[in-house]
């Protein structure tokens, strides 16, 4: 027996063929059974990974963010040291993180024995979270400070 179809039909089978694949995969992935659509955030794991499980202190870094971003899309942002840092002590890196968005790193900058420990950039936020920074001393010490933002429209989809 032969069957034949049209192409509308084929269209229609093809439709559905791809529905079934893209449902399951849902199914399979987001929905429970595998893994969920929003994972946990990795902020604490990439502080872990950064400072070596050392503890980061409050010290003269600082972050300076607006308090209110009215569109999450592109929030200014830098990080500075305030002050003069004691004599033989330096910044080699910042890592600036942020807790509330899907992926928590943000930004890392390294500094040479020359430059200025401070750097601006413009981020992208989901939701109202706190930026993090975390720098790396010279000494192998580590400071941190941290500045929430409220967003009013996100920027991660939002």
């Amino acid at each position: 027996m032969v069957v034949t179809r049209n192409r509308r039909q084929l269209l229609a089978i093809g439709a559905g063929a791809v529905g079934a694949v893209v449902i399951g995969t849902g199914l399979e992935v987001g929905f429970g059974r595998g893994v969920a659509w929003a994972a946990p955030n990795d902020t604490t794991d990439l502080v872990k990974k950064f400072t070596g499980g050392k503890e980061a202190t409050a010290g003269p870094l600082k972050v300076v963010a607006p308090e209110i971003a009215e569109n999450g899309n592109t929030v200014p942002l830098s990080v500075m040291i305030e002050g003069d840092l004691p004599a033989g002590r330096r910044v080699e890196e910042i890592l600036v993180l942020a807790d509330g968005n899907p992926r928590g790193g943000v930004a890392r900058f390294t500094f040479s024995a020359e430059a200025v420990p401070e750097a601006s950039t413009r981020i992208r936020l989901a939701e109202t979270q706190n930026i993090v920074a975390v720098a790396k001393m010279s000494d192998g010490s580590f400071l941190t400070a941290s500045r929430q933002v409220k967003v009013t429209i996100g920027g991660c989809g939002g």
